[in-house]
């Protein structure tokens, strides 16, 4: 029986996909739920399995092509995979290689010219002495006492080159072509600067709480709830509580007006093979720290293997980037429009700060927020950074709700 292998659901707002990659050809033999082709869309890659097992029969879709939901890729014949099956001892057999004969090595031919020099070389030669590379002066090219003594001939210098040789630039570089994810990224980057009057403003903020309460804390926590106490579910309740203070922070525009979202689902950059993606932590508000670290956690594991789904990436009321994971100590980063603000968080650095009139030294991170100034006004911006700053440098008032 023939069945159809067709192009899987994509998610909201998705209705086609690129052929990213086959991996079976016609004629293979595959099981049921196998993977056997993969595509691209603008936001994650999707994996295309056989709906049973049998042979691939016929594949009506082209690396590079694009195809829609629902849209027949390849076929397959159930049948084919019991015949291949049957077939495959007595396959195996005919392939067998015969047995191969005990390779003999071959004699090493001795020096010709030794053989035809005098007793004094060929002793020489029979205690040890090496004549390869020696340059024979008797005659016939035969070798002397002194030749082999002498050892081999210094090698000739390099002539020197007659030109310039001309460069093959297209050793030197690859051209390929943008996939689909990295298309989407740059555009919707370019539209962002395009669209958004973007502006940053800069804070610091002492860590040293955290840092205290993570160590307290961070056995019981992993024991009890299996994840890392790590800093996103900090910077990202911090951010919640910033938001519902400043709520313009939390907005879009649409048109001529402006929409105020009343829930808090944030973005959570994260950096695969594939590109950034920015898979989003739904309610965040409503969420233990628990809770959004295992969010979190899982969607890196799985923007790494591909496993993201489509609607897991979209819908996203603020962001966070973490460029501190990479080294950065000071940033700017980007809107992910029509979001109106984003956080970027940075490395931890042991730094000299005056605290109460005395340098100490304290874990000390850079933040930055950049925000869309047509909606978002400086002192709004600066009094949002300054929240999230106090949320972190005071964790307890999180908890307590001042």
């Amino acid at each position: 029986m023939t069945v159809q292998i067709k192009a899987p659901a994509m998610g909201e707002s998705i209705a086609e996909a690129v052929v990213a990659k086959w991996l079976v050809a016609v004629g293979d033999v595959v099981k049921a739920d196998q993977m056997v082709a993969e595509l691209e869309t603008d936001k994650v890659n999707l994996e295309v399995t056989a709906p049973t097992a049998g042979k691939i029969t016929s594949i009506a879709t082209a690396k590079g092509s694009t195809v829609k939901v629902g849209q027949v890729m390849a076929e397959l014949d159930e049948a084919g995979a019991a015949a291949a099956a049957s077939e495959a001892p007595a396959s195996a057999a005919a392939k067998a290689p015969a047995a191969a004969a005990p390779e003999v090595a071959a004699p090493v031919a001795a020096d010709a010219r030794v053989a035809k020099s005098g007793p004094a070389v060929q002793k020489l030669v029979a205690e040890g002495a090496d004549t390869t590379g020696v340059v024979g002066t008797g005659k016939d090219g035969r070798l002397t006492k002194g030749d082999v003594l002498a050892g081999p001939a210094p090698a000739a210098a390099p002539a020197a080159p007659r030109a310039a040789v001309a460069v093959n630039t297209a050793a030197l570089q690859e051209r390929v072509p943008m996939t689909r994810i990295r298309k989407t990224i740059a555009g919707r980057l370019k539209q962002a600067q395009n669209t958004a009057a973007m502006l940053t403003t800069y804070n610091e903020v002492d860590l040293s709480k955290v840092n205290e309460m993570r160590k307290l804390y961070k056995d019981a926590f992993e024991k009890k709830h299996g994840v890392k106490l790590g800093y996103m579910g900090f910077f990202s309740k911090a951010v919640v509580d910033a938001l519902k203070a400043w709520p313009a922070l939390n907005a879009e525009i649409d048109g001529e007006d402006i929409i105020y979202k009343n829930h808090y689902d944030l973005g959570i950059a994260v950096s695969s093979d594939r590109g950034l993606v920015v898979p989003v932590v739904r309610n965040a508000d409503k969420l233990s720290l628990a809770e959004i670290e295992k969010s979190i956690g899982d969607f890196g594991t799985r923007a790494r293997s591909g496993g993201l789904k489509p609607d897991e990436l979209s819908g996203a009321t603020f962001s966070i980037t973490n460029g501190g994971t990479f080294g950065s100590l000071m940033s700017m980063p980007i809107l992910n429009y029509p979001q109106v603000g984003i956080l970027g968080m940075h490395a931890i650095k042991d730094r000299p700060v005056v605290v109460d009139g005395q340098i100490v030294i304290r874990p000390m991170m850079y933040l930055a927020l950049t925000y869309d100034h047509r909606i978002v006004d400086g002192r709004e911006a600066v009094s949002f950074l300054v929240r999230v700053k106090d949320c972190l440098e005071d964790p307890a008032r999180m908890v307590v709700g001042i």
